[in-house]
């Protein structure tokens, strides 16, 4: 297993393992739109949006009682596809999100994209320091995805959702 870590600003940092086995999570479909929410009587709501390498934004949101959400949760009840595998030291890797990409062995194969994981709070976006299995979203906050090639510029922060 190799290990990269994707940092905040200029720093490139990528936790690169190779995810064996089948898909751990897979859910529901992925036209999602920026307005509807899950569970819309709930007191809090968090929000995901994905934006994929051509640019193409997919989103969702859901409502929740508790004082956090976790991040996998607020997958799962999107509706948003999204499949992850357990890898070891990371958790949770997100392999595909919105059938991208199409197809993969691994999750993290080296020298190819990878979806960047970006937290947005108060207005800010921030470059997910923790793993995916790792977040919790707080009532308004927004978990972010953008598919980035591997080399290049440091990823920018997908688009903010419509709430």
């Amino acid at each position: 297993m190799q290990r990269h870590f994707l940092g905040a600003g200029a720093t490139l940092a990528l936790l690169i393992a190779a995810c064996g086995g089948s898909p751990a999570t897979s859910t529901g479909s992925s036209s999602v739109g920026g307005a509807a929410c899950v569970n819309p009587a709930a007191a809090h709501r968090a929000y995901v949006v994905v934006q994929h390498m051509s640019g193409k934004t997919v989103q969702g949101c859901v409502g929740f009682t508790g004082a956090t959400l976790d991040a996998a949760t607020l997958m799962k009840q999107s509706k948003i596809e999204y499949q992850a595998q357990q890898s070891s030291g990371v958790g949770l890797g997100v392999c595909q999100i919105d059938n991208e990409p199409a197809r993969f062995s691994e999750c993290f194969p080296q020298g190819q994209p990878y979806w960047s994981l970006w937290v947005e709070s108060g207005g800010s976006w921030t470059m997910s320091q923790v793993g995916f299995s790792d977040v919790k979203l707080h009532d308004r906050e927004v978990l972010g995805w953008h598919y980035v090639p591997l080399t290049g510029p440091s990823p920018s922060p997908p688009p903010t959702p419509n709430t």
